[in-house]
């Protein structure tokens, strides 16, 4: 199945803002129910465990509602991890209705973050970059590695024609048209571990390309870890 880039309507600005609510309250189901919150969980655990962290600070890129990161939050402190979520999207309207008991939220450009050198423990994205072109991409982990300490986590879906068919079965599922056009968008248009493999390893000079995990999850979801100046180990 080869990638095809499709534009998705919740990213245009002709969306309407009630649509754009429906589909980002969608979005939030899928991720409860089909792996994406499992996902960050497991990374986010993972990074701790290795880097012996007991209180962590996340920066959640593209984070529309934030639901992700803010259940991950909610439920790490049974592991002994505290985690701080600070939330950043490009649209001010995705982070204004989100949880109300959020944590910060900020209106940024993923690719230009606002934030200081190695300011987060950790920076964060979930089903943000299939929407990427594969330099864009690139350049975020380069943006997204200057602003950590330890690691940045990609979740994002896995391209599968399977993935494809269970997509279409759960339009029932989804109460916006917009989120049943962009679903069918964001599989066609998602990755494959082989190839974020190599456009990360491209992104960087030979020989300094940093240290990745790729993990598979339920249902089709990847799980990408790009380790700070590639080490991973305990305590570094």
């Amino acid at each position: 199945m080869q990638r095809v880039d499709t534009s998705e309507i919740l990213d245009s600005e002709e969306c309407p803002a009630h649509e754009a609510q429906a589909s980002l309250r969608d979005l939030c189901r899928i991720n409860r129910w089909f792996g994406g919150v499992t996902t960050t969980q497991w990374m986010v655990h993972h990074v701790a465990r290795l880097r012996n962290l007991q209180r962590m600070s996340m920066l959640d890129v593209a984070a529309g509602f934030g639901e992700v990161s803010h259940i991950t939050a909610q439920k790490l402190p049974r592991r002994g991890i505290n985690v701080q979520v600070t939330c950043v999207d490009l649209k001010f309207s995705h982070l204004r209705n989100g949880n109300p008991n959020a944590s910060p939220c900020i209106v940024a450009d993923a690719l230009q973050l606002p934030f200081q050198n190695r300011a987060f423990d950790v920076v964060g994205c979930n089903l943000f970059a299939h929407h990427l072109e594969p330099q864009a991409l690139g350049r975020f982990v380069q943006e997204a590695l200057r602003v950590t300490r330890h690691a940045v986590l990609i979740n994002d879906l896995l391209r599968h024609p399977l993935h494809l068919a269970l997509v279409y079965a759960g339009f029932p599922l989804m109460r916006s048209q917009v989120s049943r056009v962009d679903g069918v968008a964001s599989v066609k248009r998602a990755y494959v571990p082989s190839e974020v493999r190599e456009i990360i390893s491209k992104t960087f000079p030979a020989g300094n390309a940093p240290r990745m995990e790729i993990s598979h999850h339920y249902l089709f979801r990847m799980g990408i870890i790009v380790w700070k100046d590639g080490n991973n180990a305990r305590g570094k």
